[in-house]
Parts: structure tokens; C-alpha cells; sequence
């Protein structure tokens, strides 16, 4: 299990970093932004596009792995939800919101460097399917919910607005559509292409892992904790177990198993509490899960990864 832990430190040493350098205000809130906008506009899409490019088609996707985890993320979200309104008697813009904190897994900023980190690139499919399935369709539902729960909040036009542009304009999604669309072609991209998108991509992990730690410098705990355990024990633990037990039950071998595991067992993405924030539903809340989550994950995603690839 050591070697684990060790193999995803550097990660979350990096986020470390980011959180030290906002409270010591080495770094502004302006750079930390200028470093998440270019990591999340350019260089993870560069990653993605590199991966996906190099792998066939039929290595890359696997119909029963998007079954799978998209079955285990809608489960996960509607029970989140009914319990919120039930038992919680939260309205349907905080329970959408409490739904999206326990399935909207940090892909982008943490997913793609630690999974690089713990399975190299036989990851790249698992990762791009997550990220169609979360951010393609548990995202929307979230924000569909919030968007009813809170009419007012911009109106119908401005909840399509806000759809389009997190789901069919996110550069990552465009990333792997433009991936996924040379896999399947058999194009091969030119060698100074390839050196650029590779160039950039590099730089991918680390600015992204700064950023994410200058924003989480941002967040609190508050008051309220049982909710927000209840939330992040939905997204570290209960996501990643129903996923492990629908990919197994698909007949996938060990490999898909684990990459849809370990991603499911992701921390809460940042984009949770802007969403949440943008409609009124419960901000405080989602960001103590977003922070909890994250300091959690550094112990839960190591333990999870000896517990599937070992």
C-alpha cells in the first residue's frame, strides 16, 4: 500500500503547494485564475487530444465501461437527491446541488495526473468516458435541478446558456471529442503537431494541481458538518464501491475495473461551488466538500488504488 501512497503524493504535494502559496499570498487570486484558465483551455485538452489520438478507437471506448459508470453515477445522484429532499427537506435547487457534490468527480485536475500516475496511459478511454458521462450528463441534471429550484436565476435562457457552455463548449469535452474523432479516423497527427499538443500537455498536471490547491485556499468547512460528511463519505466511498460492483457484474477485466474505480473515487470538482453558488443552492456546503473531499482523497484515492490494483 506504500507504494501507492507514494506514487500519488507528488499529486497531492503539488495541490499542497497551490494552498500554501495563496495563504502565504505569494501568488494573487488573479494568477491562480490565470493558471486554472490556462490549463483547463489548453493544455488538458492538448493532453487529451495526444492520448486519445494514439489509441484505435475500440481501445479507447468501451460500451459496457460507459453503462457501467454512468449507471452508478445516476444512482449515486438520485439518491443523493431524494434523500436531500426527504430527510434533509431540502428544495430541488439544494438537493440538485448536494446531487452534483457526491458524483462530479475533479477529472480534469486531479483525474488526468493521478491516473497517468498510477496507471499511465492504458487510462486515457476510462478517462475520456468519465468525463462524457459526469460532465455530458450527471452535470446537466444537476444544473437542470438547481435551474428549476431557483427560476429566477437567470431564467430558461440563461440555465441554456449555462448547459451549453459546461457541457457542449468545455474545452475538455472538446479535447476528447477532437481525440476521439482522429482515434477513430486513423489520422496521425503531424510531428510537429504532435510535439506541440505533447509540449503542452505536459505542463498540464502541474499548473492544473498549482491552481487547484490556490482555490481550495479559498474554501471553508463552516458549520453544518454532518451533511457535508454525508456527502463526501457518497462521493469517496459509495460512488467508487456501486462503480466497482456494476464494472465487475459488465464482465470487464481488471484494468477497466480499476480505472473506473479509482475515478469514480475522485475528490468534488471546483465546478460543484460555482454552480451552486450561480443558483443559490447551499454554497457554503458544496465548497466544505469540495476542501474535505480534497484532503480526504489524499488517503482514500491511494487506499483504493492498492485495494483494485494490487
Amino acid at each position: 500500500m506504500l507504494q501507492f501512497f507514494l506514487t500519488s503524493s507528488p499529486t497531492f504535494a503539488v495541490v499542497a503547494l497551490g494552498f500554501a502559496a495563496a495563504r502565504l499570498r505569494l501568488v494573487t487570486p488573479q494568477g491562480f485564475a490565470a493558471f486554472a484558465a490556462y490549463a483547463f483551455n489548453l493544455a488538458l485538452p492538448a493532453l487529451l487530444v495526444a492520448m486519445l489520438s494514439r489509441q484505435p478507437l475500440g481501445r479507447a471506448f468501451e460500451p459496457r465501461f460507459f453503462a457501467a459508470v454512468l449507471g452508478a453515477g445516476l444512482a449515486v445522484f438520485l439518491a443523493t437527491a431524494l434523500l436531500a429532499a426527504t430527510l434533509g427537506r431540502r428544495g430541488l435547487a439544494e438537493a440538485g446541488a448536494y446531487a452534483q457534490a457526491a458524483t462530479g468527480g475533479n477529472q480534469a485536475f486531479l483525474g488526468v495526473p493521478l491516473m497517468l500516475a498510477v496507471m499511465g496511459e492504458r487510462a486515457t478511454g476510462p478517462i475520456a468516458m468519465v468525463i462524457l458521462a459526469e460532465v455530458g450528463l450527471l452535470m446537466p441534471a444537476g444544473l437542470a435541478s438547481m435551474g428549476l429550484g431557483r427560476p429566477r436565476a437567470g431564467g430558461a435562457a440563461g440555465l441554456a446558456g449555462v448547459l451549453a457552455r459546461s457541457t457542449l463548449l468545455n474545452p475538455i469535452v472538446l479535447g476528447v471529442a477532437a481525440g476521439a474523432a482522429l482515434g477513430l479516423l486513423g489520422a496521425t497527427l503531424s510531428a510537429p503537431l504532435e510535439r506541440l499538443l505533447t509540449f503542452l500537455g505536459g505542463s498540464a498536471g502541474p499548473v492544473a494541481l498549482f491552481a487547484l490547491g490556490g482555490s481550495l485556499a479559498g474554501q471553508r468547512l463552516g458549520e453544518g458538518w454532518r451533511p457535508v460528511a454525508a456527502l463526501v463519505a457518497a462521493k469517496l466511498v459509495a460512488y467508487p464501491a456501486l462503480a466497482w460492483a456494476l464494472l465487475r457484474a459488465a464482465g470487464l477485466g481488471p484494468d477497466w475495473v480499476a480505472a473506473g474505480t479509482l475515478l469514480a473515487a475522485l475528490p468534488t470538482a471546483a465546478y460543484a461551488f460555482v454552480f451552486a453558488q450561480r443558483f443559490e443552492a447551499a454554497p457554503e456546503r458544496v465548497s466544505a466538500v469540495i476542501l474535505l473531499s480534497t484532503l480526504a482523497g489524499a488517503v482514500t484515492f491511494p487506499l483504493a488504488a492498492w485495494l483494485v490494483l494490487r
